[in-house]
């Protein structure tokens, strides 16, 4: 006869870590459910804010007209209107926006300090510097003006990483506000320099503005994503062990060229996008708190961009439309509206990362 098991024999132990092996597959089942309806959510609200976007305004245009337009159809005044003017704006803040988002995220992950944005480290405004100086000084204009952009960025990037050196944190954070400060000097020092037409167009260019975009530069925009996104994505399934701290990170295998290279295409990722539609303030900054918040606390890469696209598009319809016959640019909607959020958020606390 089968003698029963009794307490504290190895068959409880086996209990035991079979009921806590199933626990853990179903907290894991239930966070990926969660993410999946954050998700879901933010595609459906980033798609209701395209259509808003293109199809209402001062001339509202209806879906089968649209989708007549699209197919080829010349329809007096709604072709113009919708391929000319709604329907670039659209396309440009979501892919600026996503740009924007998946590289603050990065930063700020990678960095481990939700400070460490495009925005402070001084990036957004090399990239500024270098297009303002090129279109000021140099007379330069179209693809010239978005390369300089790039190449600002990535220069400003280049020294704060040396001068921060390998520990990066706070001293990183630090290096950048004193390169952004340097930055937002020459900027001072380049308006010093134009005549009043010039100013306007300077003005207008700083403020980040997705209006009177051309289709060429929005394609460009579309294969420079089409190229750093995919790496991003190769590149990013570090990102859990990079928020666990430099050591720890190397210890599960995750060298520091790898982090080095995620930290440039987080780079060219907010370069193309301020080389396209200007330094647009706060996007990168607040898309990555934001969708933390939304994912309890987790990283992730997606839901940033999801946030920056929408903030964007919503902020572009608003500036258009929020004051009469006055079209604010995108730029001036989220610098107005995303200090008091961000502080918002760090008041209620839903600023706190956890690994994905």
């Amino acid at each position: 006869m089968t003698a029963l098991p009794l307490p504290g024999r190895p068959a409880d132990a086996a209990d035991a870590a079979g009921t806590a092996v199933a626990d853990v597959r179903r907290a894991r089942r239930g966070a990926r459910r969660s993410r999946r309806r954050v998700l879901g959510g933010l595609t459906c609200a980033l798609a209701a804010a395209f259509a808003v976007r293109v199809l209402l305004g001062d001339y509202t245009v209806t879906v089968p007209d649209l989708l007549r337009i699209l197919g080829g159809a010349d329809i007096p005044g709604a072709t113009y209107i919708v391929l000319e003017s709604k329907l670039p704006r659209a396309v440009l803040a979501v892919l600026a926006g996503v740009a924007f988002g998946v590289g603050g995220a990065i930063f700020q992950t990678v960095l481990r300090n939700p400070l460490a944005s495009p925005d402070v480290v001084g990036v957004s405004l090399g990239a500024s510097a270098a297009a303002v100086s090129a279109i000021a000084l140099g007379g330069w204009e179209g693809w010239s003006v978005s390369a300089a952009a790039v190449l600002g960025a990535l220069g400003v990037a280049l020294v704060v990483r040396a001068v921060a050196g390998r520990r990066g944190g706070f001293r990183l954070v630090l290096a950048g506000i004193g390169m952004a400060a340097a930055m937002q000097s020459l900027v001072q020092y380049v308006f010093t320099r134009v005549d009043e037409h010039d100013v306007q167009l300077l003005l207008r260019w700083l403020a980040g503005s997705v209006n009177g975009v051309a289709w060429s530069t929005i394609g460009v925009l579309a294969i420079a994503l089409g190229v750093l996104l995919p790496l991003t994505a190769v590149l990013s399934r570090a990102l859990p062990a990079l928020e666990l701290g430099d050591d720890t990170a190397a210890g599960l295998g995750v060298s520091r060229p790898r982090t080095e290279l995620l930290l440039l295409v987080a780079v060219l990722l907010v370069a193309v996008a301020v080389a396209a539609a200007g330094p647009v303030a706060f996007v990168a900054f607040l898309s990555g708190p934001i969708a933390r918040a939304l994912h309890r606390g987790r990283t992730t890469l997606l839901g940033a961009g999801l946030v920056g696209a929408l903030v964007m598009v919503v902020g572009d319809h608003v500036g258009a439309y929020a004051v009469d016959d006055l079209n604010l640019p995108v730029g001036v909607v989220t610098g107005a509206f995303g200090a008091p959020f961000l502080l918002w958020l760090l008041a209620r606390g839903h600023t706190g990362r956890r690994a994905a």
